[in-house]
């Protein structure tokens, strides 16, 4: 059975989608942790992030995004 995800990481994604454009003024093209609508972990590695993210903050479940810039053609 999937573990449910916390509210908090939900409401993290959405903050995260509601501040797209000054996250991809800040960290494009990187990964981005955020917990409590902060950002604790960028870099170029998810995987790197997301420990990262866990070491600094001790949660199990964090939403990573990667911020595209818009140069990628798919």
């Amino acid at each position: 059975m999937a573990e449910i995800e916390p509210n908090a990481f939900w409401d993290d994604m959405k903050w995260a989608r509601e501040h797209y454009a000054e996250l991809v003024r800040k960290y494009p093209e990187k990964w981005v942790a955020i917990v409590n609508k902060v950002v604790v972990a960028v870099g170029d590695s998810i995987k790197s992030v997301k420990r990262e993210a866990q070491e600094r903050t001790s949660k199990k479940h964090i939403p990573v995004i990667f911020v595209e810039s818009g140069s990628h053609v798919y």
